[in-house]
């Protein structure tokens, strides 16, 4: 699929690729954009052969090893392609039939973010699971592979976690930093959240300079045509944050991604991962 503003959706074969395939599709649909599913193939798979190598002698015995590695290593190969084209096939007819169109595939070998990183100017926005094959054997609340990629790409990341429901009420976490100022702007622009309720949420010690900004955001809101309630709460961001998607029965919250540096977030943390730990809700996160 060569074109420009496609939903590009990363899948890997875990039982999370479900949900991202949905709300792929969701978005897609709404945003009357193609869809495209990624699938990326470590080009060095840790796979260990059964066979003890070790007592092999002669004249060609290592001209005859590696000629046998050589024949094992191309019939993990093909069978990972067939089995991945499958497996995209599969998520192609579930999007089709989810209303997404046109919809197409892509695999690759290689090194996941530097294959994101290589697409990213065709893409408008990118859909992956929050935790992915990887994660699943730890339980861990997010994979590894979600901070790196959000930091090293610049368009807008859907994550998501569990099964797919139409979102119906959006909330925007606005600290009035100049990320989120640019995600009002996305919002107010795009076609992906029109006609949904928007609630904007600002947490923290309440000013005359921070009214303005949340009222500037609405503003913008309101004359991109969207329903739109504003408020700011007092309190600890992760815990507001938290509190208000549970009251409010938010299913789709949208905010700011690794503003500080890693070396500031491996000192201090990261309220953005401290966020998506705490969130079971698809996250929309803007750079």
């Amino acid at each position: 699929m060569k074109t420009e503003n496609k939903v590009l959706a990363c899948v890997d074969q875990s039982r999370f690729a479900d949900h991202v395939a949905d709300y792929a599709a969701w978005a897609a649909a709404r945003m009357q954009a193609p869809l495209e599913f990624l699938h990326v193939i470590d080009r060095h798979p840790e796979i260990a052969s059964g066979a003890d190598h070790s007592g092999a002698i002669g004249v060609d015995a290592q001209e005859n090893l590696l000629a046998q590695l050589s024949a094992e290593e191309e019939i993990r190969t093909k069978a990972a392609r067939e089995q991945g084209r499958l497996f995209l096939n599969a998520l192609r007819q579930r999007a089709a039939a989810a209303g997404a169109e046109p919809v197409d595939t892509r695999q690759r070998y290689g090194n996941l973010e530097e294959t994101l990183a290589g697409q990213e100017h065709d893409v408008r926005l990118l859909v992956l699971g929050r935790r992915g094959e990887a994660a699943e054997a730890d339980n861990r609340a997010i994979g590894g592979n979600v901070e790196r990629l959000v930091r090293a790409l610049h368009k807008p990341i859907l994550t998501v976690s569990s099964d797919f429901s139409a979102p119906q009420r959006v909330m925007i976490a606005f600290d009035g930093g100049a990320v989120a100022r640019r995600g009002i702007e996305t919002v107010a622009a795009s076609p992906l959240l029109r006609g949904l309720p928007l609630h904007l949420l600002m947490s923290g010690r309440e000013s005359r300079e921070a009214g303005h900004q949340l009222e500037s955001a609405k503003a913008t809101l309101e004359a991109a045509a969207f329903e739109v309630s504003a408020e700011t709460i007092a309190g600890d961001a992760e815990t507001v944050i938290a509190e208000t998607v549970r009251d409010r029965a938010i299913d789709l919250l949208i905010m700011g991604a690794y503003s500080h540096s890693p070396l500031r977030t491996w000192l201090f943390g990261s309220k953005t991962s401290d966020l998506l730990r705490s969130a079971t809700i698809p996250t929309l996160l803007l750079r």
